[in-house]
């Protein structure tokens, strides 16, 4: 209960008291006078004023609590709609800070997505020198002494994938291979889709996996079949977004 409603319950209590005790007071002095008709008629006109005092005083104090009670209404209403605006207005800053934030990280993946791709994934290998032993394709290096060198059918190929965005467009793949004791750079030993050199071999295209996960790869398989030399081979996958 308010502080309005119950003061306003209080002055019509005590309204109401008084009512009473003055109610009393008269009766009770009537009654030692003894009674008569005029005494009667006094005593009924004042029952009268005093039920219509009764009346005005229960109007008047519920017309007095609903008016404060609903001042009080109307403050608190304006201040849970002031709350509300401010509580829609921090929400769409958030909002748009937040959205703000995600652009901005995305825009920055892209443009690092994009670096890597102009530069290329790089992916590289070291396949051993090949060997295989009679009746026996695809034996290890270390084989015993009737060992064979491998022919390329012999060759155990080995295939080489790079992880790319799955939109990304593959602009270019670039091979290389070479002696792995030889420390020539690798602008001097490119080697072209198919192209036989060293007993070495790309294959002559490049496969691509499904997206997955937002991401894809390029294969690439590479086989070698000297008995002499292990080689290191390396594959760049360049792409644009």
């Amino acid at each position: 209960m308010s502080d309005s409603v119950l003061a306003a319950i209080i002055a019509g209590t005590a309204t109401l008291s008084a009512s009473f005790m003055q109610l009393r007071t008269i009766a009770l002095r009537d009654a030692a006078r003894g009674p008569s008709a005029s005494a009667r008629r006094k005593n009924r006109l004042q029952r009268i004023i005093f039920l219509v005092i009764i009346g005005a005083a229960t109007v008047s104090g519920f017309a007095l609590s609903q008016w404060l009670t609903q001042g009080e209404r109307n403050a608190q209403s304006a201040l849970q709609k002031e709350l509300q605006a401010r509580i829609a207005e921090v929400s769409h800053t958030a909002a748009e800070l937040e959205a703000t934030r995600a652009a901005e990280r995305s825009e920055i993946e892209t443009g690092v997505l994009r670096r890597i791709g102009a530069d290329g994934v790089a992916i590289s290998a070291t396949v051993p020198a090949c060997r295989a032993a009679a009746g026996n394709p695809a034996a290890p290096a270390a084989a015993p002494a009737d060992a064979r060198p491998c022919s390329e059918a012999e060759a155990v190929p080995v295939t080489l994938c790079a992880t790319i965005p799955a939109s990304a467009t593959v602009t270019e793949v670039v091979l290389y291979s070479r002696l792995a004791e030889a420390d020539t750079p690798w602008s001097a030993n490119r080697f072209l889709p198919g192209q036989e050199a060293g007993q070495a071999r790309f294959t002559d295209k490049y496969s691509e996996t499904a997206a997955e996960s937002g991401t894809r790869q390029v294969c690439q398989t590479f086989a070698h079949w000297s008995a002499d030399h292990a080689r290191v081979v390396r594959v760049v996958v360049r792409y644009s977004l």
